[in-house]
């Protein structure tokens, strides 16, 4: 039993150790090297999919040492020099009920938030700005439509980055937004299935060519958020980030005004400036 309470012991150091290190080096808004946690919640909805995320950690903690401390129990106390008579028993009515109920009670704990969970996040409130992503092979397009502009979004050239934008993940537009402000995306695609994904929000919904999806979010800090393509959708499927900055209401109406002018006017080739950013020379 001494074994036994220092494996349990020593598996609980290991547990918090490796969380500890995910919060070590979680960054806001982007992955960090060797993060092992999630990435830092900027929304209500990720805060809760944090929280319910680390209670079913540990859930599945005590269950697995609890099934650990059986198998010890079994291995040490039943093997056969120790017990060289086996049981003769064949039923026990009321451990029979225990592990049938035991489970369901476990599920039903689990599901009460995962529940609540999922409402939140697919019951979208009033919104105070909505913007249309669409998905395109290989990068997004996003539609404000009570402004009346649209811009495409590509990947930032390895050779091109400026000090402090992140490889693979920075972008030429960013899609911008208010902070503290409900905003309904609604994604689609283009041409084949893409998905908008973007951790620290806890967002992440297929775009769908001929259907319109929507998902939101409330960014609680000002920032750059950057998220993926997370459906495989073709040879440069890895290079269509998202970059979402959040800003105070009053840089976002002078960007409103400043991108009506802007983008009216930009006529630019999407595919000529695809085929820029995704060829080998330019990664």
């Amino acid at each position: 039993m001494l074994v036994l309470k220092r494996l349990i012991a020593l598996a609980g150091l290991v547990v918090s150790g490796l969380a500890g290190q995910g919060i070590a080096h979680a960054a806001p808004g982007q992955p960090a090297p060797w993060q092992f946690g999630l990435q830092d919640a900027a929304t209500p909805v990720m805060a809760d999919i944090v929280s319910f995320h680390y209670f079913l950690v540990i859930v599945i903690t005590v269950i697995t040492l609890f099934v650990l401390a059986l198998l010890l129990v079994i291995i040490f106390r039943y093997n056969s020099a120790s017990n060289p008579i086996p049981s003769k028993t064949t039923h026990h009515t009321l451990l029979e009920v225990a592990w049938t109920v035991v489970p369901v009670l476990i599920l039903a704990l689990i599901a009460i938030p995962s529940f609540k969970l999922l409402f939140l996040q697919l019951d979208i409130p009033k919104a105070d700005v909505t913007v249309k992503a669409t998905g395109k092979q290989w990068y997004w397009s996003y539609s404000y439509p009570d402004s009346k502009f649209e811009f495409d979004s590509l990947m930032v050239a390895e050779k091109d980055l400026k000090p402090g934008q992140p490889r693979l993940l920075a972008v030429d537009n960013q899609m911008v937004v208010p902070v503290n402000k409900v905003v309904r995306v609604q994604v689609t695609g283009a041409d084949v299935i893409h998905a908008f994904a973007v951790p620290s929000f806890g967002v992440k919904i297929d775009g769908i060519p001929g259907r319109l999806n929507e998902t939101w979010f409330k960014a609680e800090r000002e920032g750059v958020y950057y998220g993926q393509c997370s459906e495989l959708c073709g040879k440069d499927h890895a290079f269509m980030p998202i970059a979402v900055h959040v800003v105070s209401d009053q840089a976002y109406a002078a960007w409103l005004e400043e991108s009506k002018k802007k983008y009216a006017q930009d006529d630019a080739a999407p595919h000529d400036r695809v085929a820029a950013a995704t060829t080998p020379a330019a990664r």
